[in-house]
């Protein structure tokens, strides 16, 4: 049996057809248990304007908002959760670290895993997993890695690239708490 709410959806504005809002809307009517705001390319000024939107709709849905990347607009919008990759993370002084209730972090590695939450992660996501268009050419770590980098932490891990629903349970059956997807809920109508 699939635990829906286990998944967390990951945005990428360029892989949507149509308004991004009303998207956001729609994926965030599905069983997911968090959205990533990842928007990188954002101006800080454009991603907090947009971070204001999404995070109304995330509360009125009644799932989570998790800011990517922008430190600052975090803070200011006090948001209780935030997900950076590791090297942001490694900058950001343990008073930054502890405004968010929910802290993740990208991984790749199980050594990187266990310095993530030595630095206060509350979760991580590991990558990629499975082969995936998004990062052509970079080998998949594979099912053996996700159960290795479960057992060095205590915190839950979240299996992502190249997750499908046809290769999710084989995630959790690994021991990913849930899965992390990007590209799955680009065209909304796929995933239950």
């Amino acid at each position: 049996m699939i635990i829906y709410m286990s998944r967390i959806c990951i945005t990428n504005r360029h892989l949507v057809a149509g308004d991004f809002l009303s998207w956001v809307e729609q994926v965030t009517s599905r069983e997911i248990w968090a959205l990533i705001l990842r928007e990188k390319d954002l101006t800080p000024e454009a991603y907090g304007d947009l971070a204001l939107a999404v995070r109304r709709i995330c509360r009125r849905q009644g799932r989570l908002c998790i800011y990517h990347y922008f430190v600052e607009a975090a803070l200011a919008q006090k948001a209780e959760a935030l997900h950076l990759p590791l090297p942001v993370l490694r900058r950001q002084p343990q008073a930054v670290r502890q405004q968010f209730r929910i802290l993740g972090a990208s991984c790749h590695s199980a050594a990187e895993a266990r310095e993530a939450q030595q630095l206060g992660a509350t979760y991580l996501t590991l990558s990629p997993i499975f082969r995936t268009a998004c990062k052509p050419g970079v080998p998949a770590l594979g099912l053996t890695a996700l159960r290795q980098v479960k057992q060095a932490v205590t915190i839950p891990v979240y299996a992502l690239g190249g997750v499908t629903e046809s290769n999710e349970p084989d995630c959790l059956a690994a021991g990913a708490a849930g899965v992390a997807m990007m590209s799955a809920y680009a065209a909304c109508g796929r995933l239950r």
